[in-house]
């Protein structure tokens, strides 16, 4: 039988002094940077912009079967005006929205769809289909907001 020697080895601590000067360098650059950190958002407050005063349409488009459509192409203008300020399409619920400049105004909505009605299946017709088209006003008197809805018919 082989006998085994074993070994242990101690490890050696060592005392390592750092110098004062270069604590302190350290120690002065980490307030700095904590008082950097504390007032710059206080910082960033100051400098933001109020935001603008603006007036809200809210609204909901509905096909003839007085369900919300999706995908109606929605255009917005001043009442007088020949050219449109805005066009949105309303999204899944039928829903769109658009900000307006505050103050006296009347507006003029139109919204425009191709519709196929579903069948007994429950599928859409598409050589059913149909162009739908629909208005409404609304008056903004200030920073207000107006819910309305566009029917859309045949």
């Amino acid at each position: 039988m082989k006998t085994r020697k074993t070994t242990t080895r101690t490890r050696k601590t060592r005392t390592v002094t750092i110098k004062a000067r270069r604590s302190r360098r350290t120690a002065f650059w980490l307030a700095l940077f904590v008082l950097a950190a504390l007032f710059q958002p206080s910082a960033l407050a100051d400098k933001k912009k109020p935001e603008k005063a603006y007036g809200l349409i809210f609204g909901t488009a509905y096909g003839p079967d007085d369900r919300p459509l999706y995908g109606v192409r929605i255009t917005i203008r001043r009442q007088g005006k020949r050219h449109q300020n805005w066009e949105l399409l309303s999204d899944h619920r039928g829903e769109f929205a658009q900000r307006v400049p505050p103050g006296p105004a009347d507006y003029l909505i139109q919204g425009e769809a191709e519709y196929a009605p579903a069948g007994p299946d429950g599928k859409p017709q598409m050589y059913k289909k149909k162009r739908l088209k629909g208005e409404t006003k609304v008056h903004i008197e200030n920073e207000e907001r107006q819910d309305i809805g566009v029917h859309l018919t045949e």
